[in-house]
């Protein structure tokens, strides 16, 4: 019987002494403000989920000219997992889940769907190899919810039909289980298939 995975972000265990974690609560106190920074700075430095982490806490914007780079890492600590857990419920990265949600939207806001469109082609293959090396894919709703940005943003673009109905095929050829997101792309298809032919 395969384990059930927590989603959590490898964060500390939360029946861990009081005291200590008391203790840390207090010491900040008597530390400047400039110093607090420097110290949140260097550990985003070494870990990308803490980095991940302190991004969505104070609501930090990715600069345009990263949001490319870091939506493909985003991807990548969202989709891994540990071989050796294959056909397990093993743990995955959903801040990372979430942060490629955030960083899909951010390109269809200022109205430039093609680079989101090209990462949800990224997200869709690795996602699904995720989901197919999973015992039970728990982390789907996740992928359908990070494609749904796209997918919603280009039901009304005015991208050429034809364009959209290519991703639409690919999006679906690319899909390794056969099921992720499929209602909406093939509403989203249907939908574009019947302005081509008007």
């Amino acid at each position: 019987m395969s384990s059930r995975p927590s989603r959590m972000s490898k964060a500390v265990s939360s029946d861990q002494p009081a005291e200590p974690m008391s203790a840390l609560r207090r010491a900040p106190m008597r530390r400047k403000k400039a110093e607090l920074v420097e110290v949140l700075v260097e550990l985003a430095e070494r870990d990308r989920g803490m980095l991940r982490q302190l991004t969505a806490r104070f609501e930090v914007a990715t600069p345009p000219d990263e949001l490319l780079s870091a939506t493909r890492q985003a991807i990548l600590d969202a989709t891994h997992f540990d071989v050796r857990q294959i056909n397990r419920n093993f743990d995955y990265d959903y801040v990372a889940y979430d942060e490629v949600k955030r960083n899909l939207r951010r390109p269809i806001e200022s109205g430039q769907l093609r680079p989101s469109m090209t990462l949800a082609l990224e997200l869709m293959k690795r996602g699904s190899y995720q989901v197919e090396m999973s015992d039970e894919g728990l982390m789907t709703g996740e992928i359908e919810t990070c494609l749904s940005e796209v997918i919603g943003a280009l039901k009304t673009s005015d991208l050429p039909a034809s364009e959209v109905l290519a991703w639409c095929a690919t999006m679906l050829k690319t899909d390794r289980v056969g099921f992720i997101a499929h209602e909406a792309i093939e509403a989203l298809q249907s939908h574009w298939k019947r302005i081509a032919a008007s």
